[in-house]
């Protein structure tokens, strides 16, 4: 059984920072596309950040140079780094494993910036 753990999620002010981890089971990530998705209230879930083998990586542009993708492929974690939060950026975070014929998602973890 698949399963993919969220973790790390909170309330933050503005300007500050979060890590939000993702533990898989049943899946070894080092073979998928691993990535993290946000949902806010009222919109479409969107593409935060992907990587493949902890190489390939890409970011939506509203978070490049703020967010950091990262792997741990002897833990089987995918992890987060998200550094001077916005308003914005509040939303469900949700870790994704993909390949051919296989979607995984988490349970989601929400991230809330206020102040």
């Amino acid at each position: 059984q698949v399963q993919l753990v969220e973790s790390g999620g909170g309330l933050v002010q503005p300007g500050g920072s979060l890590r939000l981890s993702c533990a898989a089971s049943g899946i070894s990530i080092s073979i998928y596309r691993m990535g993290w998705y946000r949902q806010a209230p009222g919109k479409q879930r969107e593409l935060v950040a992907a990587t493949t083998s902890g190489s390939s990586t890409t970011y939506a542009d509203s978070v490049k140079g703020r967010f950091t993708i990262s792997t741990d492929n002897a833990k089987n974690t995918v992890n987060l780094q998200m550094t001077s939060l916005k308003p914005e950026d509040t939303a469900v975070y949700f870790c994704n494993a993909l390949r051919v014929l296989r979607d995984y998602w988490g349970q989601g973890t929400q991230v809330t910036v206020s102040s």
